[in-house]
């Protein structure tokens, strides 16, 4: 007698699939920081799925706290399991708890707010912050899960910095990249020029070029292997790096944490990184 896995692997589909755990699933990455909030009737002509379906799918998905109402509408958003599941993983990865300490040093020593993100796909993600304790801060709304395309923002660039212009092509197939400033890269050709000069270069600076009146400066973390697997980075609440601020050493501070956060993840660079910086060693991080 023959099974069903057997009969499905036949016909070249995935075995034990579980359709409706699939569309669940579907309807959740839909959601996100640009679009918060939706409804069935888009959800439905977005994802191909009847919309008599998609509301058997939401009322469950709502049941499960995954998904809330939103203005006691028909519309829908992320609900507080979600962010539970995020946050447990996140807090689960390796590299934020090794990197926590390095970026609240890098905070105390630049004043400045220090992030770690990491690449997902076609988006960066904040997996770790220190907060800075100036006031000028307080507007700057970067928290941990926030997602950003990795296409159109520095850090982004720096995490695609091991990538070829092949497997850049096979990640953004489109013809024309989406643009959200005049910064932003056209096509996956341009993309790959502006990776090229910051993986060269070790670190990339961003003033404006994704948010107006925001600049950053960010350095690649490298694990065991020696690919990018993180950056560190720190957040300019101004429109422009003034020189007095690059005079202090910025630059080699954010460079240096991301070789700390290396050398604690087993990576064993050579040359410039293998030495701590000696405000990382002032601290006992190294």
């Amino acid at each position: 007698m023959t099974s069903i896995a057997t009969e499905e692997a036949d016909k070249g589909e995935p075995t034990y699939i579980v359709p409706g755990l699939e569309r669940g699933l579907k309807i959740l990455t839909e959601f996100s920081p640009r679009e918060p909030v939706l409804g069935a009737p888009e959800l439905s002509r977005r994802l191909g799925i009847p919309r008599t379906t998609v509301f058997r799918l939401l009322q469950t998905l709502e049941s499960l706290g995954f998904l809330e109402r939103a203005d006691k509408d028909r519309n829908y958003r992320l609900g507080v399991a979600v962010l539970r599941l995020g946050f447990e993983y996140l807090s689960s990865l390796e590299l934020t708890d090794l990197g926590l300490p390095v970026i609240e040093a890098l905070r105390d020593a630049t004043g400045l707010t220090s992030h770690i993100l990491i690449r997902d796909g076609r988006d960066v993600v904040f997996v770790a912050k220190a907060q800075s304790h100036a006031p000028i801060f307080s507007s700057v709304k970067v928290n941990v899960g926030t997602r950003l395309p990795a296409h159109a923002t520095t850090h982004g660039h720096v995490l695609m910095g091991d990538l070829s212009l092949d497997e850049l092509r096979a990640l953004y197939p489109e013809a024309h990249l989406e643009r959200f400033t005049k910064s932003t890269p056209e096509t996956v050709e341009e993309l790959y020029e502006r990776v090229k000069e910051d993986a060269e270069r070790g670190f990339a600076t961003s003033q404006s070029s994704f948010e107006r009146g925001i600049s950053v400066v960010t350095a690649p973390v490298r694990n065991d292997t020696g690919r990018i697997v993180a950056v560190i980075t720190t957040t300019i609440p101004r429109p422009e790096i003034d020189a007095a601020l690059l005079e202090t050493g910025l630059i080699d501070r954010v460079r240096e944490a991301a070789d700390t956060l290396s050398m604690r993840l087993n990576y064993r660079p050579a040359a410039r990184a293998a030495t701590p910086s000696r405000y990382m060693k002032s601290l006992g991080l190294q």
